[in-house]
């Protein structure tokens, strides 16, 4: 697993893994180098929707569905702290491009704009993001708490929360429902 770089790949926990920050989650990897991992979890809604966060920013909203977007808990590091992850076709104060079509800002700017109806095509609303230090993933991989895979834009930006653990082992011919909850090493 050392050189492999999972940027712009789904992070899937094994049934096994049992810390409740990550127990049946998909993760979409920001970022991931020597230094370490960062990551948007994208099947944890909140009991938030976008108009709350607009709200307590002074943001006024001109868009009612917009508002009504849910935001997600995207992991345990800085819970107040805002991401989107979003289509890329622009750019905000502080967008980091993963892809040629997938980037994640977190900058009010990108808000200002959504509340506008002038943000992104698709954008994935976010509390906190998933870390990992330099090795700490490679060693998760190790030892049986992740499967990771490619990403995809249906699942990140399109599919209900509820289908996206499965779907996302799906794309990698993995049925969990087979998968037991007990790791082995032969």
């Amino acid at each position: 697993m050392i050189g492999t770089n999972l940027t712009d790949h789904f992070l899937i926990a094994m049934p096994s893994l049992s810390d409740p920050n990550f127990s049946r989650t998909v993760t979409y990897i920001c970022e991931h180098s020597e230094e370490g991992a960062m990551g948007i979890v994208i099947n944890r809604a909140t009991d938030l929707h976008l108009w709350e966060i607009l709200e307590q920013l002074d943001i006024d909203t001109w868009d009612e569905a917009m508002g009504h977007r849910i935001v997600h808990n995207g992991g345990p590091v800085q819970p107040d702290r805002g991401f989107i992850l979003h289509s890329g076709e622009t750019h905000w104060d502080s967008t980091l491009r993963i892809t040629d079509h997938i980037s994640v800002t977190a900058s009010r700017d990108i808000l200002e704009a959504m509340a506008r109806n002038e943000g992104p095509e698709k954008a994935f609303v976010a509390l906190g993001y998933a870390g990992w230090a330099g090795g700490q993933l490679e060693m998760e991989l190790s030892a049986n708490s992740w499967l990771s895979g490619p990403s995809d834009d249906h699942i990140l930006f399109e599919l209900p929360e509820s289908e996206r653990w499965r779907a996302a082992a799906e794309l990698l011919g993995v049925d969990l429902d087979l998968l037991s909850a007990e790791a082995g090493h032969a």
